[in-house]
């Protein structure tokens, strides 16, 4: 045992180039892997150092005259410029247009509330060469997560209680649309317009809740969160005790079996369906719900899409504490379809937030007697990094990155699970912090290289001069939209280290 424990210690030496003696923690095995990790995160995550904590007052530059490697402190490696600098302001998630490798624009969602008679900015394109900002969709409330569909569509959706999801065929040409009155889906092809708009559509199929990120297959199925916390409503009883944001699913009535885009709104298999919300069983042989059931194997009740958060609810669906972004893991080779999500949770007492992970193994329902999902938690928060909001998967590699809703918010980069015993990530490094104290990141992603990423730079400080009144008609105010390089992706595998 004596010999083991020495050779244990000759080897971690080598490794780090530390003596088992440096620091009062050098006994404590959990920094000695903290310490590998930014070691070797050339290797691991194509980023030559990570960061050891976030921005501070100190690295303040004020936006104006701020270049946009001073609106972001940095890993090393890694080069920020502007995009835009006049998105309006509350930009949120985006996607790119057409494709991840070959785009032109990128899409992105506005997350103001409708105002002014719904002359707020909902969704907008932005040419990415330019930066020329347009106003695709007035009138949204609140629109948050965005995504492209296998049939040349746009799906935006609101984080709102009543949130709704909307439709977007032709985006690059569909300009200056207006919601003319949420409650019905009445959408007007301009401002004031009498004539109905053939680009949008309000899609009531789809449930209606405070929608965040989602994840769209390519047969039309549609899988998202609602964002809700627990307590934060009442139940039919009137108690505010409900369980939190539950997990939906859409399953299209007529599934998308073509290749390619369609021509009309009418051809899109959003249409009509079934919506479902997830429950997660405490028994492996029946549907036992309740505290302590939030993982585990799970199945799926049918709801009311237009009444779907109280129905989820009341049929003992599973809540969690504000399900945010999701995203399909795009390296999972397995049947079925593999999505992932943050759960926020609340800093203030010290639920510092999670990624969760879940292998739906009959995205159809084609035998829907079967508890056809397999949900557990990949990521849990801590101290320093915590009030997790967007995520994004870094394609070749697998590596996830999550994002912090919070001041001086850090981007975390995270392994996947390898062969170990647990079905956690194997680590996360620290990438880039928003410096403004006014702001916070989301947005965050990437495009299919995987060594370029974009984010948005939210509601951060408004100088005069950076108003525009032309993509903010309500009040002027803007957001950075930037670009990020330095990324080092090589074969599917990242460069060796230095």
């Amino acid at each position: 045992m004596k010999k083991l424990l020495t050779s244990s210690i000759v080897m971690y030496v080598a490794l780090t180039g530390c003596t088992a003696m440096a620091s009062p923690d050098s006994h404590d095995f959990g920094v000695k892997v903290e310490h590998l990790l930014n070691k070797q995160s050339n290797r691991l995550f194509g980023i030559k150092k990570p960061l050891s904590t976030s921005a501070t007052n100190a690295d303040y530059v004020p936006r104006e005259q701020a270049n946009a490697d001073q609106r972001l402190l940095l890993a090393k490696g890694l080069k920020a410029r502007y995009v835009s600098r006049n998105m309006s302001f509350s930009g949120d998630m985006m996607t790119l247009w057409p494709n991840e490798k070959n785009y032109s624009h990128i899409i992105v969602c506005i997350e103001q509330r409708r105002a002014n008679g719904g002359l707020n900015a909902g969704v907008q394109r932005i040419n990415v060469q330019s930066g020329d900002v347009e106003t695709i969709l007035y009138g949204m409330n609140r629109c948050d997560g965005i995504r492209r569909t296998a049939w040349g569509t746009v799906l935006a959706t609101e984080e709102a209680g009543d949130g709704r999801a909307y439709e977007i065929i032709q985006p690059l040409v569909t300009t200056g649309q207006w919601i003319a009155d949420r409650t019905n889906g009445d959408i007007r092809d301009g401002i004031n317009s009498a004539t109905q708009s053939q680009a949008i559509v309000q899609r009531t199929a789809l449930p209606t809740m405070a929608w965040e990120g989602h994840v769209i297959l390519d047969n039309g199925i549609v899988i998202g969160g609602d964002e809700l916390r627990p307590g934060s409503y009442a139940d039919a009883t009137g108690r505010k005790d409900t369980d939190g944001g539950s997990i939906f699913k859409f399953v299209p009535a007529v599934p998308y079996s073509g290749n390619g885009v369609i021509s009309s709104l009418s051809e899109s298999p959003l249409i009509s369906g079934h919506t479902y919300a997830m429950q997660v069983s405490c028994k492996e042989n029946k549907q036992q719900t309740g505290q302590g059931c939030e993982i585990g194997n799970a199945a799926w009740v049918e709801v009311d899409p237009l009444n779907a958060r109280v129905d989820a609810n009341n049929s003992n669906a599973t809540g969690y504490y504000r399900p945010e972004d999701m995203h399909r893991d795009p390296m999972y080779a397995g049947i079925g379809v593999k999505f992932c999500w943050t759960n926020t949770g609340r800093e203030k007492t010290s639920s510092f937030g999670e990624v969760m992970c879940a292998v739906d193994s009959d995205p159809l329902l084609a035998d829907s007697n079967i508890r056809s999902v397999v949900a557990n938690r990949v990521f849990e928060g801590d101290t320093r990094f915590n009030s997790v909001d967007n995520l994004a998967f870094q394609p070749k590699t697998g590596n996830m990155y999550v994002v912090e809703d919070h001041k001086y918010g850090e981007i975390f980069a995270c392994l996947p699970d390898g062969k170990d015993r647990d079905i956690k990530t194997d680590g996360c490094v620290g990438v880039l912090s928003v410096i403004d104290p006014l702001a916070e990141p989301t947005g965050f992603m990437f495009d299919a290289s995987g060594k370029v990423a974009f984010i948005v730079i939210q509601h951060g400080e408004q100088p005069d001069a950076l108003l525009d009144f032309k993509t903010n008609p309500v009040s002027g105010k803007t957001d950075d939209l930037i670009m990020i390089t330095g990324f080092k992706v090589k074969g599917g595998e990242h460069d060796k280290d230095d």
